[in-house]
């Protein structure tokens, strides 16, 4: 039981490593891309995630972790903001290559305009809930960043990817959520969930997202304009 968390994170990763090495995708040519956002965007929910601990948004039960803990987070939890935006970015670059149409791009910006106007009317009403705040807090600001700031013309290509990284989404979120190996207070959030998933987790995890590909690709560009 107490390697139930440490063996998803590595069933997360695994088949996106071992595909890496596929002679059409070839992902692991870009796995140096890959890193520096993760750090990146890894301090920044970490932060978060030591801190929801401390208020007590959401605690992870001892019987399904090895006990190895930082800044009060399992090893594994630590892990998991490896494991999964790996993962992900694994789809974006296979769906990338074998789908050459962008086929979200006519409907990218009224998707960002819907999800903004969804995130400022979450705050609305439920600026009192940490888990909601911070989530829509940092959505909206992503997507402003995104759309406006640098002007990114990934975002559609980033849609089709977190629409098709929604069904391990559920599998591994819906194992987190139904043993339970993440608790959550429904006190910090809407207290909605999809199945036993908060609804909070679906845009907490683009956010996430958004941010290590928006970084993969800055990385990528770089290296190819210095080339």
């Amino acid at each position: 039981m107490k390697f139930t968390y440490l063996l998803i994170n590595f069933l997360t990763i695994f088949f996106p490593i071992i595909l890496s090495f596929d002679k059409r995708v070839q992902f692991f040519k870009s796995w140096k891309f890959i890193f520096p956002g993760l750090f990146i965007t890894g301090l920044l929910f970490l932060l978060w995630d030591y801190i929801f601990t401390i208020y007590g948004v959401w605690s992870f039960n001892p019987d399904y972790v090895i006990g190895v803990y930082m800044l009060n987070l399992p090893l594994e939890e630590i892990l998991f903001f490896v494991t999964v935006p790996f993962a992900c970015i694994f789809i974006y670059e296979c769906l990338n290559y074998y789908l050459k149409k962008d086929i979200l791009m006519r409907y990218s910006s009224y998707i960002n305009s819907a999800l903004f106007g969804f995130s400022v009317l979450m705050l609305l009403l439920y600026y009192d809930r940490v888990y909601t705040l911070i989530t829509f807090g940092l959505l909206a600001v992503v997507l402003i960043f995104a759309e406006f700031i640098i002007k990114s013309s990934i975002l559609s290509r980033f849609y089709l990817a977190y629409l098709v990284s929604l069904i391990p989404f559920y599998i591994v979120n819906g194992i987190l959520t139904s043993i339970p190996i993440v608790m959550y207070n429904d006190a910090e959030n809407m207290a909605f969930r999809v199945g036993t998933i908060p609804l909070e987790d679906h845009f907490y995890s683009m956010s996430m997202l958004l941010i290590n590909i928006l970084l993969f690709e800055y990385f990528r560009n770089k290296q190819r304009s210095i080339a």
